[in-house]
């Protein structure tokens, strides 16, 4: 990736990502965009990765690793008393990464962007309830790009969904606050599924019990964004709570035999949340042809974002017959979602999911 199509990308990720959800990593985008020596140091990232978030990602696990700096004076999460952004932010961060640079190149070469954002469960709940609702089958959940495999637990928490009584698992310590914009309203209190396995893939499966693959999952997380790495702590110590099988290596090539292999009583619904905008185009569309393969045996649901479009999608295949389904506009750390999905379509689903 050249150092143009960087700048363009910092560009980007300041005005459709940061802006309204950190005016730090938009000011820094903003200035790195115009910036030679940080642009040329990027194009040692992995070019399959999102480097904004890969860079920013690195210095902040640098930090909280203990790399004392000014710059940590305006990360709320090193801070306690951070400083308001100024004109000497850019060129502490210029110089931070001029200072660290051998180590900052090392983990641009090295590490993946694998945000575990929980809060996402908030608009995949609905989903979930609503194919057992319709279809009566157990589900069985398979998560491409799990990283460490907290959605795959997102039937042990709660939602809170504007000021509306708690729903999902209340007993749950865990509480996922989020809002529901637009006219669209999912229902929201449907009886937790059953679910018989919780299987994810990922490229590198993270460990949450070695404290250096830890960190760096909550380096990834921005750091005005307290609410963010509480529920990360607070689903993290959910791990063990239920049986999870987690795969490493290409969960695309390896989806189908796995799932051949599941229990046919059961519903496959096979997920993924901001994972496919690191897939290349023939990837994506490779993933789409083995779901339709697994949908030649069996009953699937696919349910996803970042393929055609960033709304959530859910498509499944039913006795050999396809159907498609636009389900909502999601925020893409879940503190929101538009919900899309009309009446008249969801009687739709409803009729094919219950093989009416």
């Amino acid at each position: 990736m050249s150092t143009n199509q960087i700048a363009q990308a910092f560009i980007k990720f300041a005005a459709n990502e940061c802006r309204g959800s950190s005016a730090l990593y938009e000011s820094l985008s903003n200035e790195i965009a115009a910036d030679a020596s940080i642009l040329t140091l990027c194009e040692q990232a992995n070019p399959d990765q999102p480097i904004p978030n890969l860079l920013f990602g690195a210095v902040h696990y640098l930090l909280l690793s203990g790399h004392q700096h000014p710059l940590g004076d305006y990360y709320p999460s090193v801070s306690m008393k951070a400083k308001e952004i100024d004109e000497g932010l850019f060129p502490s961060f210029q110089q931070f990464c001029s200072t660290y640079e051998p180590e900052l190149t090392a983990l641009l070469q090295t590490r993946l962007v694998q945000t575990n954002e929980v809060r996402r469960c908030a608009y995949l709940y609905p989903v979930f309830g609503m194919i057992y609702e319709y279809s009566k089958q157990p589900l069985a959940l398979v998560e491409i790009g799990t990283s460490a495999g907290l959605q795959l637990l997102w039937d042990q928490y709660t939602y809170r969904y504007d000021d509306s009584e708690p729903v999902g698992n209340v007993t749950s310590p865990l509480e996922i606050s989020a809002e529901v914009i637009g006219e669209g309203r999912p229902r929201l209190n449907l009886p937790l599924p059953p679910i018989r396995e919780r299987i994810g893939f990922d490229l590198n499966i993270v460990d949450l019990t070695d404290a250096d693959e830890k960190l760096w999952l909550k380096a990834l997380i921005w750091p005005e964004h307290a609410t963010r790495l509480e529920l990360f702590e607070q689903a993290s110590a959910l791990i063990g709570s239920q049986p999870l099988e987690l795969i490493q290596g290409d969960g695309i090539q390896l989806l189908k035999p796995r799932v051949d292999s599941m229990d046919p009583d059961t519903i496959v619904c096979i997920f993924h949340t901001h994972v496919a905008n690191q897939m290349p185009l023939e990837t994506k569309y490779e993933l789409l042809h083995q779901v339709d393969l697994i949908g030649e045996n069996r009953d699937v649901c696919h349910i996803y974002n970042n393929v055609q479009d960033q709304l959530l999608h859910l498509d499944f295949i039913i006795d050999g017959r396809k159907s498609e389904f636009v389900l909502a506009e999601t925020d893409g750390h879940g503190r929101w979602f538009n919900w899309l999905l009309s009446p008249e379509a969801e009687e739709n689903m409803k009729r094919r999911l219950g093989k009416l």
